[in-house]
């Protein structure tokens, strides 16, 4: 199986929960080149890893990191945050 199975290449932005346990869960995220998974937080710490393509991950408390594949960030919890695709990119986010 390959991580870009997971989504429908019509949506800007997919995500795909793909493993799930009690301690948390492994989602796949798919972001289409020119688009952004918009604006939003977490209540819990995450990772974001960067497994395909190229994206630029923000926050609001004025953090850029771009992201190619290999590439993580820890998103901390209760702080604004958005990810732009620059590529079409395949991610991963554990929390």
């Amino acid at each position: 199986m390959n991580i870009k199975e997971f989504h429908d290449t019509k949506n800007d932005v997919s995500a795909f929960t793909m493993f799930k346990s009690n301690e948390g869960k492994t989602i796949a995220i798919e972001i289409l080149e020119g688009k952004q998974f918009k604006e939003h937080m977490t209540q819990i710490p995450a990772l974001l890893v960067c497994v395909n393509g190229k994206v630029v991950f923000e926050d609001e408390k004025g953090f850029s990191k771009k992201l190619i594949s290999g590439d993580f960030v820890k998103i901390t919890p209760f702080v604004k945050h958005w990810v732009n695709g620059i590529e079409t990119s395949q991610l991963l986010l554990m929390k």
